[in-house]
């Protein structure tokens, strides 16, 4: 059930751990978990050629960023980096998530006119409209984002709208969806942060009348790392199976230490039949007659085009 950097088929790298935004439920603003003095990486492409060859470029379908602690946007190194994947895979998936408030519109034109594949996407994380949006993602510039989306998206290129719904943004979904709509956005999708159940945060609120996801006790895990052949390269060099184990890279678990610091993750497997990890159940556990919780996390998702 497990494999390597000569099987898998996408590549999760998270290419920095910096951010300008302060997120409230983020792990970069959970001091136990990471402390900006000491815990800041940017990886290079040297450094990502140093652990990733060629020859696993060459057999990838996709390669995407997406921050654990930080924002791709923030690496300055990450157009030569998709240049570089691109040149070894003409014909790879791109994808990028971000909270779009980084570098200017003539950088994200640069994005966009790379990312022109069909399937190449970027998602832009925004939690509802200009007087919303920084509830959450504290210093994060609307104006900015919507100018970088739109730049973004002229080129021709897919984005997608990803928002977070919380008892104060969530009369804004239908708004929310019409601008999309008329930015040119191809989805839109909402769903309430599974983070509610284990790092509350005071005064913030999930949304009264939808149903928070139940991680608490599934009945298996339905791995998404194992049904996609992924693996996850941290800001810091070190390959891990998935993100959500990335997320205590800088301040370790002991059961976690033993048990996934591998690519070949058998020792993760092994806790299924009898004593999941958290993370593994809080991600992708699976309840009776439904899809797994990462499968499941949408309540909303719109095609627009």
């Amino acid at each position: 059930m497990s494999f390597n950097l000569e099987t898998i088929k996408v590549l999760h790298i998270e290419p920095t751990t910096v951010c300008q935004a302060a997120c409230l439920q983020c792990d970069r603003e959970n001091t136990d978990l990471y402390d900006d003095a000491i815990n800041q990486h940017n990886l290079t492409l040297n450094k990502i050629q140093q652990i990733i060859p060629e020859s696993t470029v060459k057999n990838l379908d996709k390669v995407f960023a997406c921050g654990t602690f930080g924002d791709p946007a923030a690496n300055p190194n990450l157009l030569n980096i998709f240049r570089w994947v691109r040149s070894i895979n003409p014909d790879i998936t791109l994808g990028m998530n971000t909270n779009g408030g980084l570098k200017n519109t003539a950088w994200w034109t640069e994005i966009g006119t790379l990312f022109s594949k069909p399937l190449d996407y970027v998602v832009f994380s925004i939690d509802g409209l200009e007087d919303t949006n920084h509830v959450y993602r504290r210093n994060v510039n609307w104006k900015k984002v919507m100018e970088n989306a739109r730049a973004f998206i002229k080129t021709g290129a897919s984005a997608h709208w990803d928002m977070l719904v919380f008892d104060y943004n969530k009369h804004q979904i239908d708004d929310a969806e019409q601008l999309a709509t008329q930015i040119g956005f191809s989805w839109f999708r909402c769903k309430v942060s599974k983070r509610f159940q284990w790092n509350p945060v005071p005064g913030l609120n999930p949304p009264e009348g939808i149903d928070l996801p139940n991680v608490e006790d599934p009945d298996s895990i339905s791995c998404h790392a194992l049904k996609e052949k992924s693996l996850y390269l941290a800001a810091n060099g070190e390959l891990l199976p998935c993100c959500w184990m990335g997320s205590r890279i800088f301040n370790r678990d002991v059961l976690i230490d033993a048990a996934v610091h591998t690519p070949n993750f058998e020792g993760v497997i092994r806790t299924w039949d009898t004593d999941p990890l958290p993370v593994c159940k809080r991600n992708c556990g699976v309840q009776k007659n439904s899809n797994s919780s990462f499968e499941n996390q949408w309540f909303k998702q719109t095609q627009i085009k």
